[in-house]
């Protein structure tokens, strides 16, 4: 880190000793329980904790009893959130002045509004520095952030200036706009990437097609954001500016929960802010270890809008490892959404990775999407030049993880049009079938 950087890194918590040293607090906690694991007695108390306060203050759990177990109260979902809103809100918080909202971007419904009150901002901080700085990004490094800067979200000149920031706008992603990307990066100093995957995906593509030597560039951590980048993009992503790409898991609603592995394509989650279940893709049992289920998060520090037992609609293969009063989760697999999930000709979920990984370095491909749309019945959309494409060996890829009867057509399309938020879909399934479990909230 240079002076400016150091300065930058030392002011912060000089500022946060002044206001009380908070954040220093919780941020000393995740960093000793990211290393050894949190205290399952204190978890548990917590739990209990968070539960007695939202039948006190709720209306939604003023029903249930103060001592009632976490896994006999109801999984609820985004949906939940919005028809039950005013009944989230505790009575304790809800008109504080020193709450924060967060929204959702509505990439897949209608947005949402999250009120977090000061306990919850203060450890969603802490957590924030600290999976930043286990990626490799530490407060005060120049950053440039690739997304698509809405209003509710861009930032002022003071903002930017105070936190070392430049905003990068995804909703422009020809060789042009990539073209002056990469120049801003290299110029400016850029030493930290955060991203949506497909737009880091898209500066890649960029750079190989067109041979761009980044290797003297400043860039020293690389964090991909709301979406799976795939194993390939992100080894080809390091290989290219010569330093680790570790994605955050993260949404608006709860904040950044884990960090991915570094020699793998697995996530540690943060288990001192979260409480993490794995359930059965069909009910409210809980999965069986090793068996792909749904993720339910208890958010143990929201208490202005208590969120327990969150269905979020993402999919994983969970890991828990407990040693002396003390545990770690990770997520050895996470799939991402289920509603995202495409299926074989036998009705078994396959990984998105089998498309991404397969898709990624075919020449000619400059965009691809890969819908389900029967039980058999799978789209390919391929937007590039076909002349240098050979389909066939997609085919032949492809086939093998889906079955020998599965119908795949490929259709050549001009765009793949991203969502409003600026995400780019690499994967829909439109199967009816699949479709009416995709939102399953027991």
């Amino acid at each position: 880190m240079i002076l400016d950087e150091k300065l930058r890194w030392a002011g912060f918590w000089i500022l946060d000793r002044l206001r009380g040293g908070q954040t220093r607090k919780y941020y000393d906690r995740i960093r000793y329980a990211w290393k050894e694991g949190s205290s399952v007695a204190e978890t548990e108390e917590r739990i209990q904790n968070l539960i007695r306060h939202a039948v006190k203050t709720t209306d939604f759990y003023k029903d249930y009893p103060e001592d009632i177990p976490l896994e006999k109260l109801p999984v609820v979902n985004k949906d939940t959130f919005r028809q039950h809103y005013d009944s989230f809100l505790s009575s304790t918080y809800k008109d504080a002045e020193d709450n924060r909202i967060m929204c959702t971007s509505g990439s897949t419904g209608t947005p949402l509004r999250m009120i977090q009150n000061k306990d919850k901002i203060c450890h969603n901080t802490a957590g924030g520095i600290f999976l930043g700085a286990a990626a490799g990004y530490y407060i005060g490094m120049k950053e440039a952030f690739i997304r698509v800067w809405v209003n509710n979200v861009r930032k002022s000149k003071f903002r930017l200036l105070q936190e070392n920031l430049i905003m990068m706008d995804s909703s422009r992603m020809d060789d042009k706009a990539l073209a002056g990307m990469l120049n801003v990066i290299e110029k400016k100093k850029v030493k930290c990437l955060v991203g949506y995957s497909s737009a880091l995906g898209e500066l890649s593509e960029y750079i190989r097609k067109n041979g761009r030597d980044c290797s003297k560039f400043r860039v020293k951590a690389i964090i991909p954001i709301s979406e799976t980048m795939p194993e390939p993009v992100r080894r080809t992503l390091s290989e290219q500016f010569g330093c680790p790409v570790r994605a955050w898991y993260s949404n608006e609603e709860n904040g950044i929960m884990g960090l991915q592995n570094e020699d793998n394509e697995g996530y540690h989650i943060d288990t001192e802010t979260y409480y993490y279940e794995i359930l059965k893709m069909d009910s409210d049992e809980p999965a069986e270890p090793g068996e792909l289920g749904r993720i339910v998060i208890t958010d143990l520090f929201n208490y202005a809008f208590p969120i327990i037992r969150y269905d979020n609609g993402d999919t994983a293969v969970a890991v828990r490892r407990e040693n002396n009063g003390r545990f770690k989760l990770y997520l050895s697999v996470l799939y991402g959404r289920r509603s995202d999930l495409i299926y074989d000709c036998d009705g078994k979920a396959v990984t998105p990775y089998i498309i991404t990984n397969n898709l990624w370095d075919i020449q000619g491909v400059k965009q691809y999407r890969f819908i389900q749309e029967d039980i058999k019945d799978y789209t390919i959309w391929l937007n590039g030049d076909p002349k240098k494409m050979d389909q066939e060996e997609i085919l032949r890829r492809i086939r093998p993880y889906l079955g020998e009867e599965a119908r795949i057509k490929i259709e050549m399309v001009d765009e793949i049009p991203v969502l409003a938020s600026g995400k780019r879909k690499y994967i829909e399934n439109r199967c009816q079938k699949y479709q009416q479990h995709k939102g399953f909230c027991g």
